[in-house]
């Protein structure tokens, strides 16, 4: 589904090119909604007990031009799941910090159905830096905070 693409950082490891990896630290954590830097959705991200959660909260064609219907997770192999919604998707929830300004964990890419290895980062005080990794090859996109 092209309409999703660019939501999920995961989808972007199999750029060829790095994502800059220099990061400025900030003290607060990146609790807020992020507009993604295609501009097609929207992640809410909040405080789960020590961890992270990114939850997809709006996307910019919600409705499947092929069924008219809501954009579900049909990639997804698991045949339970490929029916969910993908507005209210929670995309990670397993980020943990290791570093000040950085927090690392896993994100699912609704693209293709798979979960990866990733990172998010402030890079300014309303820009996060949210990469993802297939082995050694990594790709990233900015997110901007929206409120």
């Amino acid at each position: 589904m092209a309409v999703r693409s660019g939501f999920v950082v995961a989808a972007l490891a199999a750029l060829v090119s790095l994502s800059p990896t220099g990061t400025t630290a900030q003290s607060a954590g990146p609790q807020g909604t992020w507009l993604t830097q295609a501009g097609d959705a929207k992640v809410r991200i909040k405080s789960c007990g020590n961890a992270l959660c990114g939850t997809i909260v709006w996307l910019k064609q919600p409705t499947d031009p092929n069924t008219g219907q809501p954009q579900v997770d049909d990639k997804n192999a698991n045949p339970q799941l490929a029916s969910r919604p993908i507005v209210g998707l929670q995309i990670f929830g397993d980020m943990r910090p290791v570093s000040q300004g950085k927090w690392s964990g896993h994100i699912y890419n609704a693209d293709d159905g798979k979960t990866y290895e990733s990172s998010i980062s402030h890079t300014g005080p309303t820009t996060l830096l949210v990469e993802g990794c297939v082995g050694t090859l990594c790709g990233g996109e900015t997110w901007t905070l929206t409120r």
